[in-house]
C-alpha cells in the first residue's frame, strides 16, 4: 500500500479532523475521497492500490470516525454539517482543481458541496447514492447503525460481517471479510475488536428525513456540466435504478456504470468499479 501523510484541519466548533494524503503530480486534478456513514479514510485503498500513485488522493475521515474526533453534540453528525468541515478543508487546500469522490453519505457531502465549489470541480464520481435514497436501504441502515457490538479478534469480528452483509457481497470468501473488518474496525484499548465510529452518529441519522436533510435535486442539477461517474452495485438499495436513469438523464457527461452482483456500496475493489474508475480519470486532467 502506497505511503500517505496524515492531515489534520480544524471544524467550526474546533474539532480536530483527519485525512490521508496520498501524493501524486501536480499536474493532475486530486481527488478529495468521502467515505459512507459507518466508514472511514481506509475504504478508498482499493483506489489508492489502483492508481499507484499517478494522482494525488486525500481521503477523508469525517467527524466522529476513524483518527477525526468524535462531537460533543451528536446532532453535528449531519450532512450539512460535514459538508461544512469539508468547505473549511478545502480553503484550506486552496486547489486549482479537484475531483469529488464520495461514497453514499459521501456522495450526498458531495452535492451540498456543488454550489460553492463547481468553478473547480474537474469532474465527480458518486458511489451508489444520488438525489434520492431509497426506503429500503435506509431502514436497512438506520436498523443497525450505532449497535455498539464488539468481537473477541479480527476473525471474529469478520465472520459477524459475513454473516450481516453476506447477501451485499454474496462473492467474498472469508480473505475478503477479513480485510472488510479491518478497513471498518479498530482495536479497543481493552484489546476488543469494535467498529471505528462514534455510536452517537446513529442519533440524528434515526430521525425522519436524516439521510440528507435537503431536496438534493436541485443541487445535483447543477453538476449538469460536470463530468460525472455514478457506480451502482446491482443490487443497491440506497441508489435504485430509476433513480440512477434519472440521474444519467439530468448529467450531459454523466456515464453509469452497475457494478454486478453487488449491493450497497461497491468496496471499489471490483474488476467493474475498478475498470470503470480508471476509463473516466484518462479524461480527467
Amino acid at each position: 500500500m502506497a505511503d500517505f501523510e496524515d492531515g489534520y484541519w480544524s471544524s467550526n466548533d474546533e474539532l480536530r479532523l483527519h485525512y490521508r494524503d496520498y501524493p501524486g503530480p501536480a499536474s493532475r486534478a486530486p481527488l478529495i475521497c468521502m467515505p459512507g456513514l459507518t466508514r472511514n479514510a481506509r475504504d478508498f485503498e482499493p483506489v489508492v492500490k489502483l492508481l499507484g500513485g499517478k494522482r494525488r488522493m486525500l481521503a477523508i475521515d469525517f467527524r466522529g470516525r476513524g483518527e477525526s474526533a468524535y462531537a460533543k453534540d451528536p446532532m453535528t453528525y449531519l450532512p450539512v454539517t460535514y459538508a461544512q468541515d469539508m468547505d473549511i478543508l478545502l480553503r484550506d487546500l486552496d486547489l486549482k482543481k479537484f475531483v469529488l469522490f464520495g461514497t453514499s453519505l459521501g456522495g450526498i457531502v458531495s452535492m451540498l458541496l456543488a454550489p460553492q465549489w463547481k468553478d473547480k470541480l474537474a469532474g465527480v464520481i458518486l458511489n451508489d447514492v444520488g438525489p434520492e435514497i431509497g426506503k429500503a436501504g435506509a431502514e436497512r441502515i438506520r436498523s443497525y447503525v450505532g449497535q455498539g457490538r464488539s468481537f473477541e479478534t479480527w476473525m471474529h469480528a469478520a465472520r459477524a460481517l459475513a454473516e450481516a452483509q453476506g447477501d451485499i457481497y454474496p462473492g467474498y470468501r472469508l480473505e475478503e471479510w477479513l480485510r472488510f473488518a479491518k478497513r471498518t474496525c479498530k482495536l479497543a484499548s481493552n484489546g476488543r475488536i469494535v467498529f471505528d465510529y462514534d455510536m452517537k452518529i446513529s442519533e440524528p441519522f434515526k430521525q425522519p428525513g436524516g439521510e440528507a436533510g435537503v431536496d438534493l435535486w436541485p443541487l445535483f442539477n447543477m453538476l449538469e456540466d460536470v463530468p460525472m461517474l455514478i457506480l451502482r452495485g446491482e443490487k443497491s438499495d440506497i441508489l435504485e435504478k430509476a433513480t440512477a436513469t434519472k440521474m444519467v438523464k439530468k448529467v450531459k457527461q454523466a456515464n453509469l456504470v452497475t457494478v454486478k452482483g453487488i449491493g450497497h456500496a461497491p468496496s471499489l475493489d471490483e474488476d467493474d468499479a475498478q475498470s470503470a474508475i480508471t476509463e473516466f480519470l484518462k479524461t480527467i486532467k
